[in-house]
Formats: C-alpha cells, structure tokens, sequence
C-alpha cells in the first residue's frame, strides 16, 4: 500500500526536478487560471494574518491602554405602560 523509501525519494526527485526547471523557466504555472489561484490564496493568507494582527494588537492594547469604564448603576423602572396604543381601534 506505502510508498518503499526508494520509491518515495525517486518521486521527491522528480518533483524537485519539475519544480527546478520552472524555476529556471520562468514559468511557475501553467496557466492563467493557475496564477489566478495562487493570487485569491494569497490574497487570503495576506487577510487572515491581517486579522490576527489586529486581534493581537487589540489584546495587547486592550489591556494596558484602555481606562477603565465605570460601572452603570442600575435605574429603577419606572411603572410604564407596555406597548403602543392602537388608535385605529377608538370608536
């Protein structure tokens, strides 16, 4: 079923080889489409470590420059009626 570690290094090389000789090339992908890909996969690894910059950030500065908030004290209800009057119902 596994790959024997002979097998496994020939395979190594040839996709060593392959990658080498598009290096050399010019040409890392093969079509537009390709390079398309690799872009929107870029672009999202760019964001998601964007987003854990700013949550780093914010957790850092949360701390140390934030003042801290008072505390709301809670207010009595006053005895309102609840809900709305329907007008339309009045004779």
């Amino acid at each position: 079923m596994g790959l024997s570690v002979e097998e496994l290094r020939q395979e190594l090389e040839v996709t060593a080889q392959k990658v080498l000789g598009r290096l050399k090339s010019h040409r890392l992908f093969q079509s537009e489409w390709d390079t398309a890909a690799f872009v929107v996969f870029l672009i999202f690894v760019g964001t998601v470590l964007f987003l854990l910059l700013l949550v780093t950030a914010h957790c850092c500065c949360h701390c140390c420059c934030a003042s801290p908030r008072p505390r709301k004290v809670p207010r009595r209800r006053k005895e309102r009626p609840q809900g709305v009057d329907n007008l339309a119902l009045e004779p």
